[in-house]
This record gives C-alpha cells, sequence and structure tokens, in this order.
C-alpha cells in the first residue's frame, strides 16, 4: 500500500509571507519509509519508487525474494532494521543488470544482505553503481556473479566499509567480488573479502585507491563458513594502476588459487589519466601455495612502489619490481601466529618484528603512511596503538 506522502512520517512546514513582494517557502522535511510485513511499504523497491530526495528508508528484517528493481532517486539513505534483511534476487533481474541498479546519486546502504545476481551475459550485480558517490556499509554480498559493480564515473567517490564479501563470480574469471571500475575514489576499508569464484576479492579501476585495514582471505578445501570455499585469483587487483594506498590489510592467499601473485598492479597498462604510485605500508601476507608466489606483481609503473614495514610469511619473491623501495620488510617461510588455523593471524611475539618497523615519510600532498588501525574480526576494525618505540612490522601491533 502507497502512503499519501502527507502521512505522519513527513512533516511538511510550508508557509508563505510577502518579504518585498515574494513568498518564501520552507521545503518539505525527510521521511521515514518502512517496509516489511505490516509497514506501509510491502517491499523495498516500492519504497524506492515512493522515495523523494533525502528520504530515509528502513527495511524490516526478512526475505525479499525477486524484489529487484533500479533506483532512481537520489539522496537516500536504505537501512536494515530489526535485523539484517535478506535480499534474494530469485532469478530475477532489473535492466538486465543486477538486483539493484544505482542510477540515483549520493546513495547510502547500510546493513543489509544480497544474494543470487544474475543474468545471461554473466555479470549480474547486486549492486550495480551507475550514480555519483555511493557508499555501502554492514552488509553481507554472497553468491552473485558480482557484488558490487560499477561503471565510469570519474567524478564518483565509492566507499566500502565494514562489508562482507564472499563467494561473488560466476567462474569464469570476469566478475568478482568487488568490481570497481573508472571512477575518481575507491575507499575499501574494515572489509571481508574471501572466496571470490575464480575471479578477484577486489578489482579496481579507480583513479585513487584507499585500501585499509581489511581482511583478503579464502577458505581451505573442505572447511565450513558463511559460504563455499572459493578459488580466487588476485586477493587485489588494481589493473591500471593510480594513486593507491595498501595499508594495514592482511591477505592471505590458499594453496587452490588461480594464480600465484597476491596483489597485482599495472598489469593492463597505465593510462596517462593517472599516477602510478603505489604505497604498500605495514600489511601481513600469508602465501599458503609451497610452490610459486609473488606477494606483490608490479608492471607498467612510472615509479618504483614502496613496501613498508609489511610481514611476508610462506613462499614467494617479495616483489618483481626491481625499483621498488623496501625498507623494514620480513619474510619468513613459517611465520608464528596466535592460531593461523583458525585465522587468528596476530603474531606470536617476536624480536624479529616488534619495534622493528619504521615511520614511513608521507606519500606525495603529505598523505599519511602511518597505519592508524587494524582489522578485526569480522569486517571491522580497531585503533592501532604502537606499543613499544616503533611500530612492529606487519597487520598488528604485538600485544
Amino acid at each position: 500500500m502507497q502512503a499519501n506522502r502527507t502521512n505522519a512520517t513527513r512533516i511538511t512546514f510550508a508557509f508563505a509571507s510577502l518579504i518585498m513582494g515574494a513568498a518564501v517557502a520552507v521545503p518539505a522535511a525527510a521521511a521515514t519509509l518502512s517496509v516489511g510485513t505490516g509497514k506501509t511499504y510491502a517491499t523495498p523497491c516500492k519504497a524506492f519508487a515512493a522515495a523523494q530526495a533525502g528520504d530515509l528508508i528502513e527495511i524490516q528484517g526478512g526475505t525479499y525474494a525477486g524484489d529487484v528493481c533500479a533506483i532512481y532517486k537520489s539522496n537516500l539513505t536504505i537501512r536494515g532494521v530489526n535485523g539484517r534483511p535478506k535480499i534474494d534476487a530469485a532469478g530475477k533481474a532489473a535492466l538486465s543488470k543486477g538486483t539493484w541498479v544505482v542510477v540515483g546519486s549520493n546513495i547510502v546502504i547500510d546493513n543489509v544482505e544480497m544474494l543470487g545476481a544474475r543474468v545471461p551475459e554473466r555479470n549480474g550485480a547486486a549492486l550495480r553503481l551507475e550514480g555519483t558517490n555511493f557508499t555501502l556499509r554492514n552488509s553481507f554480498l554472497h553468491n552473485n556473479e558480482n557484488g558490487v559493480l560499477s561503471g565510469v564515473n570519474t567524478a564518483s567517490t565509492v566507499i566500502l566499509e565494514n562489508n562482507e564479501f564472499g563467494r561473488n563470480g560466476y567462474g569464469d574469471g570476469y566478475s568478482h567480488n568487488v568490481y570497481i571500475g573508472k571512477v575518481g575514489k575507491l575507499t575499501f576499508r574494515y572489509n571481508y573479502s574471501h572466496d571470490a569464484h575464480v575471479g578477484h576479492n577486489l578489482k579496481s579501476r579507480a583513479l585513487y585507491n584507499t585500501i585499509a585495514y581489511n581482511r583478503f582471505s579464502s577458505l581451505r578445501s573442505g572447511e565450513s563458513g558463511s559460504t563455499a570455499a572459493g578459488k580466487p585469483s588476485y586477493e587485489i587487483n588494481v589493473p591500471n594502476g593510480g594513486t593507491t594506498f595498501i595499508i594495514g590489510n592482511v591477505i592471505m592467499q590458499p594453496a587452490a588459487s588461480n594464480n600465484p601473485a597476491m596483489v597485482s598492479y599495472g598489469e593492463e597498462g597505465i593510462g596517462t589519466d593517472r599516477n602510478s604510485d603505489l604505497y604498500v605500508i605495514n600489511n601481513t601476507f600469508i602465501n599458503d601455495d609451497g610452490n610459486r608466489g609473488t606477494f606483490v606483481m608490479v608492471r607498467n609503473a612510472k615509479v618504483g612502489a614502496k613496501l613498508v614495514n609489511n610481514l611476508f610469511s610462506g613462499f614467494g619473491t617479495v616483489t618483481n619490481q626491481t625499483t621498488a623501495t623496501k625498507t623494514t620488510n620480513y619474510q619468513s617461510l613459517a611465520f608464528g601466529f596466535v592460531d593461523k588455523a583458525a585465522y587468528d593471524l596476530r603474531p606470536l611475539t617476536s624480536a624479529l618484528i616488534a619495534n622493528a618497523g619504521s615511520t614511513p615519510a608521507p606519500a606525495s600532498g603529505g598523505v599519511s603512511l602511518a597505519a592508524a588501525a587494524s582489522y578485526k574480526h569480522l569486517a571491522a576494525g580497531t585503533a592501532r596503538a604502537v606499543l613499544g618505540t616503533k611500530v612492529d612490522i606487519g597487520a598488528y601491533e604485538i600485544e
């Protein structure tokens, strides 16, 4: 049922007065549109169609099957309440693209679960981004052909934080957990991206990338988790370069991976529209493949990558780039962690990494490269305090 927009959820202040011969009116206040059983709107898509710019749409916990549509309005906040609503595409797709096609700008989506996005072209997305500026928080996107897929929009900033992405990908290597096209900026922080199905756990063509305090990993064969085990290619793929900060992440590649490199940068060429500076700072890399591996693969970059305070555990070459600057990193074939089998990847006490890091010089433009947080499972972060005289090597301080 669609309610009259003058109902109690929208308080309209409208008055007119004559000031120097002109009428002055105050615009309507934002509404809260409620979705769910017994609410004003039975499904999210019905609320999206009725919304006006600035509205808050609250979706009650429950399952919404086949509720696919385009979101045309801008400046909306869409939030799950009283549980996390499950949006199951159930064999349907909006505009032959995916579950929710975000055409409007300045959209924020918070606390939803989305699954089942599939289209004949094999690139169906739970969230297909076509507007300018988008934020996704506290959500779980799994078992889609793409979790998030964006187009080209260099005016757009995409922020993905505190989300879980798992088992997305058709299986042909062209679809991924997250695939960000040529946007202006990507901020990817405090996320858990794992088990991409043949594709990458994160792929970004953004001109400027901040990838900080995330966990990239996959289940081992036979293990159970929030999704089935996957067989990803790269953990992080930045194929066209751009200014990229990879800071404070846990990056763990399974033995059964589709590519021996863990981070790939610039492999498809770096255009004249972007920089080629890469900063890899205070990450913990773990390679479970005992026969092959490159932790940071760099191609076509005009400048050397800066690798500072990283912990590399397992077999492999730190980087193939001969011009890379490597400062106070540490590599071990089998470093000791609190409980690697249970994915507690905090380091055991070790004089080899405790107080062994250095303070990285700021990046161009004065951007600080200091690790200010650490990843906390599940899809969260915690402040990182230096516990000794210097920062420890890796994504965590030794406690």
